[in-house]
């Protein structure tokens, strides 16, 4: 594939609980639909039922809960409220105590996602310009727990420049270390046993490795395509998961390539993928399937946006999308996928796709299901 200049976005802006509202011009990007209202007789009385959805609405400076429907499977599910916690959120996580981390272009904004309310924001450390918004914007992008909830860990970028990972104390909601990493920060992540932390850095073609304890790092370049074309090439990491069996990282490439990134030693393996389309989003399912997000063509011979199952054992199989989309995260019992549509790019919609993934065999059944959600979905958890 050819790199090519990547196309700015575009996002709203402003910071309670709220319900969304629709984009006041009326209009929307292309091949978008309206924001996702919530309807006030779907929201709960009293504490936010276990399953719910959780998204990071990247245009409208909210996250959105989501009803995921009968069974999780999107039918009749709806938008139940939503929740101001900064201009642009990008990932969130969500502890075991209720607690969500939402990583704004402000600061981390805490949300009780029991109660439905902002709780606060720890503002960056790290000095990121104005606060603006779009693709490209300052603050914070990935976003991880320290498996014991001690501590969250936040890429911040910083336009023009390398990032950081910023270290918040859980207890005391301050900032506690801060960590230089790689250019954008697209995503962050954890070893399992908490020692090491890992920002993928998009624009510099690497994985920085952070010592929890130390805050020293170690650069790890991942280009399996190589580094040509620089901050106009697509061929740059977005994404990863740490496979919890052995700590390594899976990056996947244009749906060709899987670098799987030994973080001990920096040394990357390459396994063939077969869906030939630009990549962002992954999870890994308690099986050790593998999921991963195609947001669609950007050469000629690519092939439209998909959601890629691969079995532990390397086979695969494409689930295809309707429009690009952004992020996935997968149900407890491994048999459903929500992937949101927001995208970082233009093409977006304002909600999440479901994917029965129980059956491959049954397509009726597995025809996937298309859920407003927020306006301009990016980050998911599952409540």
């Amino acid at each position: 594939m050819l790199a090519l200049i990547a196309a700015a976005a575009l996002a709203g802006c402003t910071s309670g609980t709220t319900e969304a509202t629709p984009d006041p011009t009326g209009s929307t990007a292309p091949g978008t639909t309206a924001t996702a209202t919530p309807g006030p007789s779907r929201a709960p009385t009293g504490r936010t039922p276990e399953g719910t959805l959780l998204v990071a609405d990247f245009g409208g400076d909210t996250v959105t809960f989501v009803d995921p429907g009968r069974d999780g499977s999107g039918e009749g599910g709806a938008p139940i409220a939503s929740v101001e916690v900064g201009t642009a959120p990008y990932g969130l996580v969500v502890g075991e105590d209720g607690r969500a981390w939402v990583a704004t272009a402000e600061g981390v904004a805490v949300v009780d996602t029991q109660r439905r309310t902002r709780i606060g924001t720890v503002p960056y450390e790290t000095e990121t310009g104005p606060v603006t918004t779009g693709e490209y914007r300052g603050g914070g992008m990935g976003i991880a727990l320290a498996p014991d909830g001690r501590h969250v860990y936040v890429g911040v970028n910083v336009p023009g420049g390398n990032g950081t990972v910023e270290v918040i104390d859980t207890a005391t909601r301050e900032v506690t270390g801060v960590a230089g990493v790689g250019r954008r920060p697209f995503d962050v992540d954890v070893s399992p046993d908490g020692r090491e932390v890992y920002a993928t850095g998009h624009d510099s073609f690497d994985v920085t490795a952070v010592d929890a304890d130390t805050l020293r790092t170690r650069r790890m370049e991942v280009a399996p395509y190589g580094t040509e074309g620089g901050l106009g090439s697509w061929l740059k990491p977005h994404y990863a998961v740490v496979r919890p069996e052995d700590g390594r990282l899976l990056l996947p490439f244009e749906g060709e390539r899987l670098a799987v990134l030994d973080s001990r030693t920096g040394e990357v393996t390459v396994e063939r993928m077969t869906a030939n389309t630009h990549q962002h989003g992954v999870a890994l399912a308690p099986d050790g399937t593998l999921l991963v997000v195609g947001t669609g063509p950007i050469g000629a011979d690519d092939e439209d946006p998909s959601l890629t199952v691969r079995t532990p054992d390397g086979k695969e199989r494409t689930v295809p999308l309707d429009g690009p989309h952004e992020d996935v995260t997968v149900s407890a019992d491994g048999r459903t996928a929500y992937v949101t549509g927001g995208f970082t790019r233009d093409g977006y919609w304002n909600g999440i796709t479901v994917v029965d993934l129980d059956d491959e065999e049954d397509d009726e059944k597995n025809e996937p299901v298309r859920l407003e959600a927020g306006n301009r979905p990016l980050g998911i958890a599952i409540l």
